[in-house]
């Protein structure tokens, strides 16, 4: 794209975010702290269902130095619900070399070398927090992109990428790098979506290669997902004098490690079940499991259980899945 045009194309998605951007916790703000537990968050998460936990998240952890010092119990339970727990551990790490260094980063070189951070989130907490002009990629903004340009490329390639991250860094506004990028992703998020975009409302309609060429539904090309798996599963609730059976999976598990879950009858093959009490989904990238939940008696468990009082669990980590499954008995 000419270089007049992008100049008009950067102007005009700046005047359109300054009067329809969204009201969101983290824009209130150029704290680069809470800056980055938003962005964080948002990894693989929609909007709305992270705000409740962000600002529960920083009430209890206001600062780098609370999430530094916090235990395994006391993280897991602040970010359960959200998945991918490897961000969680990776932000504590985080914290404690904030802290040890003595305040947070200010530039993208310093920041990317921080735990769980890479290009996209480094360079938002940059142009955010610290005006540096580096443009950030993330899906909202490569699917602007593919479609302003016309990019005939596959997005999951990683040349593809590369093409558009140098499109991204052409169109930066040097004097309002912050501005620039939250509304490039504003308007990915609600204006230039993936399989409706609403081009009638696009404040850059006119310069879109995609919609001159309708190509605004073709656009971008990405490789076919896997194809989806559904499995059953079933989850058994052994209660007892107000205590139900649990077992904790290991601090260093690559998935969910400290977590509490309930037993399944591969564990408990002397448990007696003794009723339905309900069913649900739960998706996982490429899988949709399909939980039965089992009301159930067992006379001795394994040591490797543990009884938990139910007024306890709020206390302790659990996972969404847990979570669901007792969902009926709260």
């Amino acid at each position: 794209m000419e270089s007049s045009k992008s100049v008009r194309l950067t102007s005009i998605i700046a005047a359109w975010y300054d009067a329809n951007k969204r009201d969101l916790p983290w824009r209130r703000t150029r704290d680069p702290y809470r800056v980055w537990i938003s962005e964080i968050m948002l990894q693989q998460t929609r909007v709305a269902a992270v705000i409740p936990y962000y600002e529960r998240f920083l009430r209890t952890f206001p600062s780098p130095n609370e999430l530094a010092a916090s235990t395994d119990d006391e993280l897991l339970k602040s970010w359960s619900g959200l998945g991918y727990y490897s961000r969680a551990r990776n932000l504590r790490e985080a914290a404690r070399q904030i802290v040890a260094r003595g305040s947070f980063p200010s530039s993208y070189g310093e920041i990317i070398e921080l735990p769980g951070i890479g290009p996209y989130t480094a360079a938002a907490i940059a142009s955010i927090c610290f005006d540096e002009p580096k443009a950030v990629l993330d899906g909202n903004v490569i699917r602007v992109l593919a479609r302003v340009t016309a990019d005939p490329g596959d997005i999951t390639s990683s040349k593809t990428k590369q093409r558009l991250q140098e499109a991204a860094q052409k169109f930066i506004d040097v004097k309002d790098p912050a501005r620039h990028n939250q509304a490039m992703m504003e308007l990915g998020a609600t204006v230039c979506l993936p399989k409706d975009p609403k081009c009638c409302g696009c404040p850059v309609e006119k310069l879109c290669k995609a919609r001159l060429k309708s190509l605004e539904r073709q656009l971008p090309l990405k490789k076919r997902k896997s194809e989806i798996r559904r499995v059953r599963r079933t989850l058994l609730v052994v209660i007892r004098n107000g205590h139900i059976l649990l077992w904790q999976r290991s601090q260093e598990a690559a998935l969910l490690g400290g977590f509490w879950e309930l037993p399944e009858p591969n564990q408990l093959p002397a448990a007696k079940p003794v009723r339905l009490i309900h069913e649900f989904s739960h998706a996982i990238t490429n899988r949709i499991y399909e939980f039965e939940v089992v009301g159930a008696k067992i006379a001795r468990p394994p040591k490797t259980f543990e009884w938990i009082r139910l007024d306890q669990l709020d206390a302790i980590p659990l996972s969404t899945v847990v979570r669901k499954a007792l969902s009926p008995l709260s």
